[in-house]
């Protein structure tokens, strides 16, 4: 174990964007598929409700501290939305006119935020899995056009009924980060919810994600570099699925001779991940 060091070179990390809105509409199984694009989407702002806390109190003190459950809810705002989701909105299509007020079908919602950080703007995104959802009326401005023209913008409250997920709680929404997980199984989800040539766009309920995961990654315990103060060379060791870095850069073998203090990180390589047990940073003090 090491110190712990605040904004070290690559762990300045954000989150930002939202794209690749795809609308499904759960079948007569529960299925979703048929999976539609949903462009000009500006804005998912999830509100979670619940998890409220209720005291109880014996011997004259808080004996237990209970959490109600937790809720489901988000904003959806975009400049448009696709056809299929008419339904949704509690409108009902007949010879081409539109008659609203009508009873609002449940849909699924996958979209995707980006991941940067101060070495990379790029290092890698999120893919969001929402399921069971139902739409809220909401009001829409129509304004004129004037000399500050703007879009007119589209935006639904949306609540929903969870679904059930293996071993744990039922939950309405996944989370998936290519940071955390092999490229080759997110290539594999992507394909489920974006589709391929030989296969149409479908949510897979969180059973099936689950198993895209399943056993692709293999534990591994970090070594410690060691370091020789005679000669100021710190050695990296060679263990299999474990990648050493000093600021951000791979180093292999060894590394210096140094002339002020360095950490050496290290991250497991695609396909592993490290033990409870492993160390993950080392602080090589320069002597």
């Amino acid at each position: 174990m090491s110190k712990i060091q605040w904004d070290k070179v690559g762990e300045r990390k954000w989150e930002n964007g939202v794209d690749h809105g795809v609308l499904y509409k759960p079948n007569n199984a529960g299925e979703y598929a048929g999976g539609v694009a949903w462009n000009g989407l500006t804005t998912i702002t999830e509100s979670p409700s619940g998890a409220e806390s209720t005291k109880q109190y014996a011997d004259n003190r808080v004996y237990a501290d209970l959490r109600s459950a937790e809720e489901y809810a988000s904003t959806i705002e975009a400049f448009t939305y696709p056809d299929e989701f008419e339904e949704c909105n509690g409108v009902a299509v007949v010879n081409g006119v539109r008659v609203a007020q009508q009873n609002r079908k449940p849909f699924g919602l996958v979209y995707r935020t980006n991941i940067g950080n101060d070495l990379d703007a790029d290092a890698g995104y999120k893919l969001h899995l929402v399921y069971g959802l139902t739409a809220a009326p909401s009001e829409q401005a129509h304004a004129t056009v004037n000399d500050s023209p703007e879009l007119a913008a589209f935006s639904w409250e949306v609540s929903s009924v969870p679904v059930d997920v293996p071993g744990k709680k039922p939950s309405a929404t996944l989370t998936v980060s290519s940071l955390d997980v092999p490229e080759a199984n997110m290539q594999d989800l992507e394909d489920i919810l974006f589709g391929t040539d030989g296969s149409d766009p479908r949510l897979p309920l969180p059973v099936e994600v689950f198993s895209l995961f399943a056993g692709t990654n293999t534990e591994v315990e970090t070594q410690a570099p060691t370091y020789n103060a005679s000669t100021d060379i710190v050695t990296i060791p060679a263990v299999t699925g474990v990648v050493y870095e000093v600021n951000g850069e791979a180093v292999t073998g060894s590394y210096g001779p140094i002339t002020e203090d360095v950490v050496v990180t290290a991250k497991p390589a695609e396909g592993y991940t490290f033990t409870n047990t492993s160390d993950s940073d080392w602080t090589i003090n320069f002597s």
